[in-house]
């Protein structure tokens, strides 16, 4: 479902004349805008909006033209030896977001899959072998303060439908297991279930959920996911995750949250897509 309402009107009536919010990741008070583009698509996204849709497309043209190149994001460059291919990463992740079909995101997700399938070849995540792949592909060390660590959102992202069955079954079990999440999502362990449902927790909690859906290897992993959403269920059978997850992010997703009933709604379809993704394959 596509939410055509006054969050989405905002987001498109800011977009730039060739396809950018301004700042692409790191928000800057001379940016001219009081979002960056990284923030943009998110939030697009959780709206439903997909390559279809004109803002998109207008969107992934700039980050084609970025990542070929022909421009530049306005950001600050950091001080990291690795940051033109942390740039390269965030650059082809937003786009196969919402596209598989270009040519430029789909050569850096490639190295990215022969990296972390090497780094799997034991069994278990090899991570000195993953900095020596690091080295190898990228032509520079990655520190220990890394932009690029495996649990990462932009990696969990692009591998999306790269991985071969059994190192997408290893690299699953891994994050579930890691305990600290997914970086820039969710900060906790993922196999331990929110105390607390109705909670921004809760919510971060399902966007992280929601990445490892993705992966078909990972539906029968997250059955306890599913049990858990199903007991949450209020007596309508419908879910509300309270007024406190109005983060602006993956909600609200309708104009007003006024009426329970609209928030209601927003939580419903929001956790019955989840569902539906994660029984697919169960």
């Amino acid at each position: 479902m596509r939410y055509q309402g006054k969050w989405a009107e905002q987001m498109i009536q800011l977009q730039q004349a060739d396809g950018k919010w301004g700042h692409f990741h790191s928000l800057s008070a001379n940016s001219g805008s009081p979002i960056t583009t990284e923030q943009a698509l998110r939030r697009l996204e959780c709206l439903g909006y997909t390559i279809e849709d004109d803002c998109i497309q207008k969107a992934v043209g700039y980050l084609n033209d970025c990542l070929s190149g022909k421009k530049q994001i306005p950001d600050r460059r950091e001080k990291h030896t690795d940051w033109d291919a942390f740039i390269n990463l965030m650059l082809a992740t937003w786009i196969r977001r919402f596209t598989d079909e270009n040519v430029l995101a789909n050569q850096i997700a490639e190295k990215w899959t022969y990296i972390v399938s090497s780094c799997f070849e034991t069994g278990v995540f090899d991570r000195k072998r993953y900095s020596s792949l690091f080295l190898e592909v990228f032509g520079v060390i990655s520190r220990k303060d890394s932009l690029f660590d495996i649990e990462h959102f932009y990696i969990v992202s692009i591998l999306q439908n790269c991985l071969d069955s059994r190192t997408e079954d290893l690299f699953t079990s891994y994050l579930l297991n890691y305990p600290l999440g997914i970086y820039y999502v969710y900060d906790r362990c993922l196999s331990e279930l929110p105390p607390i449902f109705e909670s921004k927790q809760a919510s971060r909690y399902l966007g992280a959920v929601e990445m490892l859906a993705k992966y078909q290897q990972a539906h029968e992993k997250l059955g306890f996911v599913a049990e858990w959403l199903n007991n949450n269920r209020n007596e309508n059978g419908k879910w509300d995750m309270g007024s406190i997850v109005n983060d602006k992010i993956y909600f609200p997703l309708s104009d007003s949250w006024r009426n329970k009933e609209t928030r209601e709604a927003d939580c419903t379809v929001r956790i019955e897509a989840l569902l539906t993704e994660i029984k697919s394959f169960l």
